[in-house]
């Protein structure tokens, strides 16, 4: 038994030191083969995973709010057909978009006017629900298509917050400030700071005001979004020459 012992013993100088990679054997061409083909595959398979998540994300998520706007919309009417016996799904949403296609059409009569009016009138006076209405109507009225004065009229870019520096802004109105020099045409665009309901006022002259090939509502998504739609490249508007619809500020003397 002590003879099998010596001759299966390994002397100190010929042990592997795993430390030294001159003492360690040699890989085989077939084992770094097989390793850098697991490498490649498994590249190969996050890259196409990764592809997928990129692409069905965006689809998830709109099939997901679309899917949670219609329930939610068929929600107002739904318990008012199970009352009366008839269950078919996307009733209450029909009778819903039906709904609001009828209330603009009574609003925009004058009685309807009146009536909204009365009604806006008693929630502005309202101590903390006049400033959710006020701030949601106002958006509202940014992206609706009827052009009025309360709305954005063009999308702007101005340099802002330092020289070599621009941020995306909405023209809201211009101003005439009249000073020793002569009269200044200014425009009052409106910078937002937090996605669309909070922002800044500046007053730019009208000749240093970059107006891109935006609409309003390409100019809204890309403030939303956070500049994730922003096109990869965006020229501005040739200038075309418009009536002049400012406002006169008296000089105090």
């Amino acid at each position: 038994m002590a003879e099998e012992k010596e001759s299966t013993s390994v002397p100190l100088s010929q042990a592997v030191d795993p430390e030294d990679p001159a003492k360690t054997p040699p890989t085989s061409p077939n084992s770094s083969t097989r390793k850098a083909c697991c490498a490649v595959l498994q590249s190969w398979v996050s890259r196409k995973f990764m592809t997928g998540c990129v692409v069905l994300f965006p689809v998830a998520v709109t099939f997901f709010i679309t899917w949670w706007f219609i329930q939610f919309v068929d929600g107002f009417f739904s318990p008012l057909y199970a009352k009366l016996g008839v269950d078919i799904f996307g009733l209450g949403f029909l009778t819903s978009l039906l709904f609001v296609f009828l209330v603009g059409i009574f609003v925009s009569s004058w009685l309807g006017a009146t009536i909204f009016w009365l009604g806006e009138w008693f929630i502005k006076r309202m101590p903390l629900v006049r400033h959710i209405y006020s701030a949601s109507k106002q958006i509202s009225t940014a992206i609706s298509s009827d052009q009025n004065a309360a709305a954005f009229k063009e999308v702007a870019i101005i340099r802002h917050p330092r020289v070599g520096e621009y941020a995306f802004g909405f023209i809201t109105s211009s101003v005439i400030l009249q000073s020793d020099k002569g009269d200044e045409e200014l425009c009052s665009v409106y910078v937002p700071t937090n996605h669309l309901y909070i922002g800044d006022i500046f007053l730019v002259n009208s000749e240093e005001i970059i107006r891109p090939n935006l609409s309003i509502r390409e100019g809204i998504e890309i403030i939303v979004s956070g500049g994730m739609t922003m096109p990869q490249m965006i020229a501005p508007l040739e200038q075309i020459p418009r009536k002049n619809q400012s406002i006169r500020l008296n000089r105090i003397p």
